[in-house]
């Protein structure tokens, strides 16, 4: 569809943008009228994911973006927690002057986060001005959700990606929904799951809590977790016992079947019910029903990956979609849910510490040659820090500074206590958002960017549809874009040159163009063609003239031998497991009103107002055993830390497992132990002990926290 941003009746202007939220990448339009803006519903747009323009409450709730808190002058601290206004010029100057002085000392004493919640383009610019600083120390949030993705994925197929559309979920026979409270966080794509069941199509969930989503399934597997990789094993034994598995497809299109029916032999039911709590005869039923289905989709998200076994969790749920030929037909795939609107897009343009855009190796001498060639100087061939590989150098004192574009790490990592520590400890932190976060609070200077309604740039959702988002909305005082502060510091420290070779731009598009010379996923996705189709085009997408690429695998995998590399896992227990000490396993969870660290939907009164605070979910057993009573409070305290919670009764959890949203601050408790591959932390399973506590106390608790800096 051609875009037609225009003068409506009555002096309106209609401005067509992407949400700001998860991955799901809906449109809508914002409306300027003489008397303000208002939302509108883009109903009228063919082809886009939120079909009828329908939103979920984060989506309908954008505008409260437009906050009084919002930043609106260049920040410089005169000590922690207390500024002083600076101009542009001064933020720029000293900001470039310590990356400078420390870059010149060692440059892997510098360390870059970039942002699921902004554009394509800045995220390429920070990546760009870390590694022509000299170092790979760059990494957003990817690492802290779906790392175990992109590393299981590509794997096993060759890319860390999803490999399907929505629209072929709602083709499915079978939806397998695997760690993933789809009708809450991702609740405008869940439309897709609901269209299938109406015409037959079978759910089945995979949760250790019975969600809002499990109240959709036909057969619910509800594990303890950090069993997953034993379950995935038990379907698969079921699967190839039978004969069910798609012989032909294995055969022509994977390798590493024997190997595979060796390590899963063991897996029986009974054992797995064993390991998982997951009843034997559930397990062959769901088993059955998924292969025996024509069309299936698995989804999944933070369930699966934030796992000290994250990988080979994903590895393992990729194995089983494998031998069952569940991939590269329309109708099935793999479909891992992105929980920001454009982490995949951080991912795709190289914020991330191993790769250069378009996930080439920084360790490959070739694709680095190119970049070296292309930006016009020396790189460097070692992979850098993860972000929570960073926090723990910092604590050592071998990471100097910390450029933080657009998030929050004292509330997103884990035991985040040892998150502000880090900070602490640095000699310069510069943070880059739209409002006064935690982290912010700890900064030297703090650099104030337009939120996304009030820029313009590309993103790409979960499904890899990239979309061009308009500027609708003036920006709050002197706030600028992420791409244009990103320049200046480049041009700052000496990178003046236009093109490549520099950080001379004059818009969003001027990066994109560059994006789409050294990004072969991205060659044919210019800025012209986005702006005049509104729906977006899927990458890889090689020249302009082709048409990008919905479905991947058809034909081959992205493998160096272009067939899926089937693994062969083992069980293994969480970081923690509980003991006496500590008796319960706690996971995390998640409010659909609510967006990861509260940094945005946090500032909307409706929001707020009908998700208040958390609630710590325990089962009736576990509430006699220790106390705990319906509505009142409750100290939860690990090896790291304590928390004190409203407690809600509920069979929705097993007996021996407690569940906490996790917006607040909650990772004060979590374990940061980190899978060995993708480096992503344990959030999702630590051991824990629960008591009662009086409201009054339980306030001071939560008070003392926020004084630390650690709770939202």
């Amino acid at each position: 569809m051609h875009v037609d941003i225009s003068v409506h009746g009555g002096g309106s202007l209609k401005v067509p943008v992407v949400c700001p939220y998860c991955g799901v990448g809906c449109r809508l339009y914002i409306e300027r009228t003489p008397s303000g803006y208002r939302l509108d519903y883009a109903d009228d747009i063919p082809g886009i994911p939120n079909e009828n323009g329908s939103l979920c409450p984060k989506g309908n709730a954008v505008l409260d973006l437009l906050s009084k808190d919002r930043l609106r002058k260049p920040l410089k601290a005169k000590e922690e927690g207390k500024f002083v206004e600076v101009s542009w010029g001064e933020a720029i100057k000293e900001v470039a002057e310590r990356l400078r002085e420390i870059a010149r000392d060692d440059p892997n004493g510098l360390m870059f986060f970039g942002s699921a919640k902004t554009y394509n383009e800045p995220n390429y610019l920070v990546q760009k001005l870390a590694r022509m600083l000299g170092t790979n120390n760059i990494d957003h949030c990817a690492r802290l959700c779906h790392s175990s993705t992109v590393a299981g994925l590509k794997a096993v197929f060759g890319a860390g990606a999803m490999t399907n559309t929505y629209r072929d979920i709602e083709k499915a026979d079978v939806i397998m929904i695997w760690g993933h409270n789809y009708a809450e966080t991702h609740p405008v794509g869940f439309r897709y799951v609901i269209k299938a069941k109406e015409r037959g199509a079978k759910v089945i969930v995979v949760d250790p809590r019975y969600t809002r989503t499990a109240w959709f399934s036909d057969i619910f597997l509800q594990l303890y977790p950090g069993t997953d990789i034993a379950l995935a094993n038990g379907l698969m034994h079921v699967i190839i016992k039978h004969g069910l598995h798609d012989k032909e497809f294995v055969e022509r299109r994977t390798v590493g079947f024997q190997e595979l029916k060796k390590t899963i032999e063991k897996y029986t039911p009974e054992r797995v019910e064993e390991i998982t709590g997951v009843p034997a005869e559930l397990i062959e039923e769901a088993a059955v029903t998924f292969a025996k289905a024509e069309n299936a989709v698995v989804t999944w998200a933070m369930g699966l990956t934030q796992s000290v076994h994250g990988y080979d969790n994903v590895r393992a749920v990729a194995t089983l979609i494998a031998i069952t030929g569940h991939i590269g037909k329309p109708g099935n795939g793999a479909s891992p849910m992105r929980g920001q609107n454009n982490v995949q897009g951080a991912c795709d343009l190289g914020v991330l510490p191993n790769v250069f855009p378009g996930y080439q190796a920084v360790t490959d001498e070739e694709k680095r040659r190119f970049f070296e060639e292309f930006w016009g100087i020396e790189l460097s061939g070692e992979v850098g820090l993860t972000t929570v590989e960073a926090t723990h150098e910092a604590l050592r004192g071998k990471l100097k500074a910390y450029y933080i574009v657009g998030e929050n790490p004292v509330i997103s990592e884990a035991n985040s206590k040892n998150a502000v520590k880090a900070l602490r400890r640095l000699e310069f932190l510069v943070v880059q958002d739209i409002f006064p976060t935690e982290t912010a609070r700890l900064a030297d200077i703090v650099l104030p960017a337009t939120s996304m309604l009030e820029n313009e740039g590309s993103l790409t959702n979960t499904e890899r549809r990239v979309q061009w988002s308009f500027k609708a909305i003036e920006p709050p005082g002197e706030a600028r874009p992420d791409w244009w502060i990103v320049s200046e510091v480049g041009k700052a420290l000496g990178f003046t040159g236009n093109g490549p070779k520099g950080f001379g731009y004059r818009s969003a598009e001027d990066v994109l163009r560059e994006i789409n010379a050294c990004t072969p996923q991205y060659r044919g996705i210019t800025p012209e063609r986005l702006k005049s189709n509104l729906a977006g085009i899927h990458w890889p997408c090689p020249s302009e003239d082709h048409p990008g690429t919905p479905l991947l695998y058809t034909e081959r995998f992205l493998t160096p031998d272009g067939k899926a590399h089937l693994a062969s896992v083992e069980h293994r227990p969480p970081a923690e497991t509980p003991d006496d000490e500590y008796p319960l396993i706690l996971t995390t969870t998640r409010y659909v009103g609510h967006f990861h660290t509260l940094t945005m939907t946090g500032r909307s009164e409706l929001l707020r107002k009908r998700w208040r605070e958390p609630f710590l979910e325990v089962h009736p057993s576990d509430a006699r055993r220790f106390g705990l009573e319906d509505n009142g409070w409750a100290l939860i305290e690990t090896r790291r830390g304590r928390y004190a919670a409203r407690v809600k009764v509920t069979k929705a959890v097993k007996p021996g497992v407690v569940a906490i949203p996790w917006h607040w601050g909650v990772n004060v408790l979590t374990n940061d132990a980190l899978d060995p591959v993708s480096k992503i932390p344990d959030t999702k399973a630590c051991a824990c002990r629960v008591k009662p506590v009086g409201e009054a106390e339980a306030r001071r608790i939560l008070e003392e926290l926020r004084a630390e800096g650690v709770v939202a």
